[in-house]
């Protein structure tokens, strides 16, 4: 199986380097290949310059778009997306590639069609108590709206059998992202699979870009998205889901 690694980025030219390179030495499940697409959101710093080298020498499928968000990175990302599997990576270093054979494994061996890494299974080293809070409210919404067990909806490691994701419409442009894939896919009666996963959080004055607000709007996501129609939840749809 193919393994797309689709990875959004804003202004990450001091890390970015080591991202790449810790996504490009990751083990994957046997029989499994990989390619990296990096989707640039308009970056200011040099970050656009460096991936321009990467994609020149083919380590990298890249795409460059105006700032738009990281929701509309990862859709532009996904839309790239060749591989059977599409597998979201954070442009930091948070999260560790080297919990990829993790997370696949269960899509892999037919166990599961979509799987999160939840950092709370784990042990989520660095994590602000105001992040751990938040993290905690919208995981419990979206457990109470949907019927779901889940213990982190917020995760940025989020793996999806591709003909399921491409299934449904996307809409996000910023961080709503994450509740909104959780949010449609529950609608449609999808279960998700959680491995338990490696977190080292980051602060504001390390990079850090998601603010109280997208906290608010994820959580106001969560809810929009119980309330309307299943037919406009689906890709192709003609359907108002806003």
């Amino acid at each position: 199986m193919k393994v797309s690694v689709v990875i959004p980025v804003y202004n990450e030219f001091r890390l970015f380097n080591q991202v790449l390179d810790r996504v490009s030495a990751a083990s994957l499940p046997p029989g499994c290949s990989k390619e990296i697409i990096v989707v640039d959101d308009g970056s200011t710093d040099g970050t656009a310059q460096m991936l321009a080298e990467h994609a020149l020498s083919g380590r990298i499928v890249a795409h460059h778009a105006n700032h738009a968000g990281k929701g509309a990175a990862i859709r532009a990302g996904i839309a790239l997306a060749g591989g059977d599997i599409v597998l979201i990576q954070d442009g930091d270093l948070e999260y560790d590639p080297a919990d990829y054979e993790k997370i696949l494994t269960p899509i892999v061996t037919g166990a599961a069609e979509i799987v999160y890494g939840s950092r709370f299974l784990g042990e989520p080293a660095g994590m602000a108590a105001k992040n751990r809070i938040a993290n905690r409210i919208l995981t419990a919404a979206a457990n109470l709206l949907y019927g779901i067990r889940i213990t982190d909806e917020a995760t940025a490691y989020k793996a999806f059998l591709s003909p399921v994701l491409r299934g449904i419409r996307l809409n996000a442009t910023r961080f709503e992202f994450c509740p909104e894939v959780t949010a449609k896919l529950s609608r449609l009666g999808y279960r998700i699979h959680e491995v338990p996963i490696r977190y080292n959080g980051r602060g504001i004055a390390e990079g850090k870009k998601i603010r109280a607000l997208d906290g608010l709007e994820a959580l106001w996501t969560l809810v929009r998205y119980r309330f309307v129609s299943t037919g406009a939840l689906k890709a192709g749809s003609h359907e108002n889901d806003r």
